[in-house]
């Protein structure tokens, strides 16, 4: 398969392909890069040869091979020649941890770029909007790190214009900046992206503390992602987020996302009944705890993710250390057929690496 063909399953209905039509479609493109991997970057062919030499051709998505999520911590691994590295993501991490790193080609990152557009626009549409940001730009004048917290800011950037970020470096927000810039868009829906921590803390929380209160177009949404650690500590289930952004902000329309920079581009869209999504080529796999057998639908366990996209890395089948579990596949009420799936937080005595839980927010 080449890259160009590696790039065709985006073409594919991003919600559209039943069961048996996307496990076909998905086992016949994660056993070719199974096999470009191996072929490609030596520790990969080494691992797989070792611990999986009936699984290289796998008869199931199951039974593809897959690394723990970690390992991309310990070792560098790439599926091209270092020349060939157009960009490296870093993970987030607690400080002084080890962060993964991962390496990608141009035509990974334009497939990533791709699929994160298509998903994005059965959610919100191909029009841009006025983009508010809720956090801080620091990022943009030390480009040398390139980070998750980076990649998902200017990842989802592309879906809005006149961007706006609210918060200074100690992450305060700016109310008067935030209401001129309003009254530039009266009318029109704004675009919120933000992690879920961040936008708690320095949206909803400074705006109640400040006595500040906005009502935003009808149609304006928030996309926010990077973990619920934080969120559980302070007792903030999803229901009550969603509750207090419609207080402080009019906001009826906000999306929670999952996803991790090992796998940037395969994000799972929280649907309208409160449900993450697998799109066309990408899918989710729930582990027993015990021994890693596939469990059953409606059954907790740790979440293994598949991907058509990473090809200039070997990040197409990994086992996260996040639980989850299936709620069901092409039954969503939402209509949007693949699974639809929960996340229950991270396995015990892992360390937290989200984008919103590594990210400390001072107190005022």
């Amino acid at each position: 398969m080449s890259a160009t063909e590696a790039i065709a399953p985006l073409e594919a209905d991003v919600y559209g392909l039943d069961r048996e039509s996307k496990r076909r479609w998905l086992l016949d493109g994660l056993n070719e890069l199974t096999r470009h991997h191996r072929a490609n970057c030596p520790e990969y062919g080494r691992m797989v040869d070792s611990l999986w030499p009936a699984s290289i051709q796998a008869q199931d998505l199951e039974s593809v091979p897959w690394l723990p999520v970690r390992l991309f911590k310990m070792l560098d691994l790439k599926s091209v020649a270092q020349e060939e590295v157009s960009r490296t993501l870093v993970s987030s991490g607690t400080t002084g941890a080890a962060v993964s790193r991962i390496f990608l080609d141009a035509d990974t990152a334009r497939s990533q770029t791709r699929a994160l557009t298509r998903i994005f626009a059965e959610f919100a549409g191909n029009k841009r909007m006025p983009m508010l940001v809720v956090d801080d730009d620091s990022f943009l004048r030390d480009r040398t790190r390139f980070n998750a917290r980076a990649a998902g800011i200017l990842g989802f950037a592309n879906f809005g214009r006149d961007h706006k970020y609210l918060l200074d470096e100690q992450l305060r927000p700016d109310w008067d900046a935030l209401q001129a810039w309003l009254e530039r868009h009266p009318d029109q829906p704004v675009f919120l992206f933000g992690f879920t921590y961040i936008v708690w803390q320095s949206l909803v929380m400074a705006a109640r503390r400040d006595g500040r209160r906005f009502r935003l177009p009808h149609g304006s949404l928030l996309v926010h992602g990077g973990g619920w650690k934080k969120m559980e500590e302070a007792k903030v289930d999803n229901a009550a987020f969603k509750a207090a952004l419609h207080d402080v902000l009019g906001l009826e329309r906000v999306h929670n996302y999952y996803g991790m920079v090992e796998q940037v581009g395969s994000v799972f869209f929280e649907c309208e009944h409160g449900h993450l999504h697998s799109p066309a080529y990408a899918d989710v796999i729930v582990r027993s705890t015990d021994d890693l057998t596939p469990v059953p639908n409606g059954t907790s366990g740790v979440i293994q993710v598949l991907s058509l996209l990473p090809r200039s890395y070997p990040g197409h089948s990994l086992l996260t250390e996040d639980l989850g579990v299936v709620h069901g596949e092409d039954d969503c009420p939402c209509g949007r057929k693949g699974k639809h799936f929960g996340v229950l937080g991270r396995l015990k005595n892992v360390e937290v690496r989200g984008c919103s839980d590594t990210r400390t927010v001072p107190t005022p």
